[in-house]
């Protein structure tokens, strides 16, 4: 049947300020960029991954209507929608300091876990992100 995972989806309120989050300070790279007229199509990846995409999707149209959307722009202010996102470091210590120094808002310090060392952080829109060191 299924072979990969080839895009997931988080929802942001603003895509340019995403991009500066996302590429700017978390150091992923744009894949995609296209305006479709109904939507702009943005998404980013690992750096060398391009395989796994994340869609960077404003809430709206033609998916939703208005009041939908508004609905869930409220929620993904209280990061209530669920986005989720885990990535992986060589280096969760130093990775973490880097963040820090550029101003990224963090839930968590990392802290020693039984597959490694994590922490966890905020996307400018409420959406939660890990990052974790997997033991060798």
């Amino acid at each position: 049947m299924f072979n990969a995972i080839t895009h997931s989806q988080m929802y942001v309120l603003d895509q340019d300020e995403a991009l500066d989050f996302y590429v700017g300070k978390l150091g992923l790279e744009v894949n995609t960029d296209i305006d479709l007229g109904f939507m702009r199509w943005l998404t980013v990846n690992a750096p060398g991954d391009p395989d796994h995409q994340v869609l960077l999707e404003r809430p709206g149209g033609p998916s939703m209507s208005e009041e939908t959307a508004q609905q869930v722009r409220d929620l993904v202010t209280k990061g209530a929608m669920g986005g989720r996102l885990i990535l992986r470091t060589a280096d969760c210590r130093k990775t973490y300091e880097t963040l820090l120094g550029l101003g990224v808002e963090f839930t968590e310090e990392p802290e020693e876990r039984p597959y490694g060392i994590d922490c966890g952080l905020r996307d400018p829109f409420g959406n939660l992100i890990r990052f974790t060191e997997p033991k060798s």
